[in-house]
């Protein structure tokens, strides 16, 4: 049986001027296009061109598939985490899964003579061209993206 999506949120800190979001999902990809729809609600009010929110969606659900199958390698035992912290300057949004982690500077490059007819492994690439700022946790089990609100 497919386990729901878990959300923790709360309300705007007026001081802050911050909100957060925090999901928790099973590693099933059928989960992710779910996910992606309420951290896009969350993020933005309306208020953000479209091609942020196509830029977030994009990240998102790549770093979400890259979380639930190589990270927690589809196990139904292990969950993904989604903390996103919105604020007036900025949508912060960090991807953990229970996985050991890899080291992102030693994935290939993807556009490699050698690698470009690859069907897999481009998913960091994408990510990257598709926020403001990302960043890794030491373990390289969490992914930190960061899109400016403009």
């Amino acid at each position: 049986m497919l386990q729901p999506i878990v959300v923790t949120a709360n309300e705007a800190d007026e001081v802050a001027a911050t909100r957060r979001l925090q999901l928790r999902l099973p590693s099933d990809v059928a989960c992710i296009e779910d996910a992606v729809a309420l951290v896009e609600r969350h993020s933005f009010d309306g208020d953000a061109p479209t091609r942020t929110r196509f830029r977030l969606q994009v990240a998102l659900a790549e770093a979400l598939a890259n979380a639930i199958l190589r990270g927690n390698r589809a196990d139904p035992g292990k969950a993904v985490t989604v903390e996103c912290v919105t604020a007036a300057g900025a949508v912060r949004v960090t991807v953990t899964d229970e996985g050991d982690g890899f080291d992102p500077s030693q994935v290939p490059d993807p556009c490699a003579p050698e690698r470009v007819l690859r069907a897999h492994g481009r998913g960091l690439f994408i990510i990257r061209h598709m926020v403001d700022a990302v960043d890794f946790n030491d373990r390289g089990n969490a992914i930190c993206m960061t899109w400016r609100r403009q």
